[in-house]
């Protein structure tokens, strides 16, 4: 490592391991790699179970009392962001939230010093989205032993709880994940989301992923293994049980030559037209936030196939049940 206190950039095999302790149990989650189908059915379980629906009193309980949730977002978000906020403060914690603007960072502070900085006023649960490859990994390593770290997006890598409220709305609708076929569509290779999802779906035994992807924002051919390639998105829709339709990353392509946003709905959106080559009982998803009419047709959006408002929702509860099985890990391995 620099010893200026950042990561190299290059993301360690390692973080899967990095997240448990001593005993296997997590401590920080950093990635759904390494997960057990179990261990995500456990943290689905637990999500369902804190899930209520819009209009109802939101659960509550004290699983986090004492504790101090510190939510550091050095990139732009607004569901990521709320959603913890909300589900720490559900869980009866206190909550800090940072952003590059308000940190010291944009003084010159180096990341661990913000964290070292946080972790001596006794923020204990670290919420971390930042655009560098490898931070949520490298900081779980210096932190103290009792402090845990959340990876809220990380770079185009990894967003965990994206992958789970991802796949916590796929199983409320279509319960048997062997029987699905699932589409991913958008920009894959520079989507967080994507990587995320393609690793909570092949644990769960997805029956068929697909993923499409114009020219230039397919991933590499050693990325999402087993998932099968579309560069026509018509093909590609073809009886698909599920649609998860994303945008397209700008703030991470640098050379891709990418369509003006007219050409790319026409030839690659999902549209309402599109929609009717899809399995009749087809569900639309999307990670936000949403370019209308550009990856996602607005009468998609906000038809009848739409879960895009139950992926937020959902996220709030998946957010509660990361937050509270992290901290009774924690507690348990104090026991000892």
């Amino acid at each position: 490592m620099q010893t200026r206190h950042t990561p190299t950039g290059a993301v360690t095999d390692l973080s899967g391991r990095i997240q448990r302790d001593s005993e296997g149990r997590l401590q920080h989650l950093i990635t759904l790699e390494g997960l057990s189908r179990d261990e995500l059915n456990a943290l689905l379980d637990l999500a369902q179970f804190y899930v209520r629906a819009v209009g109802d009193l939101p659960a509550r309980d004290q699983s986090l009392a004492g504790h101090t949730v510190a939510n550091l977002f050095f990139e732009p978000s607004t569901r990521t962001r709320v959603s913890f906020e909300l589900a720490a403060r559900r869980l009866g914690a206190e909550v800090v939230n940072l952003d590059m603007q308000s940190s010291s960072r944009v003084k010159g502070e180096t990341v661990l010093d913000t964290i070292y900085t946080l972790q001596a006023m006794h923020a204990d649960i670290l919420v971390m989205r930042d655009a560098e490859p490898g931070l949520p990994a490298f900081v779980a390593r210096q932190v103290a032993p009792h402090v845990c770290i959340l990876n809220a997006g990380e770079a185009h890598l990894s967003h965990p709880t994206q992958g789970l409220l991802d796949a916590l709305t796929i199983r409320q609708a279509r319960p048997d994940f062997s029987q699905l076929r699932v589409l991913i569509a958008g920009d894959i290779a520079h989507s967080r989301v994507a990587r995320s999802a393609w690793h909570a779906l092949t644990t769960l035994g997805v029956g068929e992923l697909r993923i499409a992807a114009p020219e230039g924002l397919m991933p590499t051919e050693g990325e999402f293994a087993r998932a099968v390639r579309f560069s026509d998105i018509d093909a590609a829709i073809e009886g698909v049980d599920v649609i998860m339709a994303l945008r397209i990353q700008r703030e991470r392509i640098m050379h891709s030559q990418i369509p003006d946003e007219a050409t790319y709905h026409r030839t690659f959106g999902i549209t309402a037209e599109r929609l009717r080559r899809a399995h009749p009982d087809v569900i639309v998803m999307h990670p936000g936030p949403m370019n209308r009419d550009v990856e996602i047709a607005s009468e998609v959006a906000d038809g009848p196939r739409s879960m895009i408002q139950r992926q937020v929702t959902n996220g709030v509860a998946v957010r509660m049940a990361v937050l509270a099985t992290i901290v009774r890990n924690v507690q348990a391995r104090r026991q000892f």
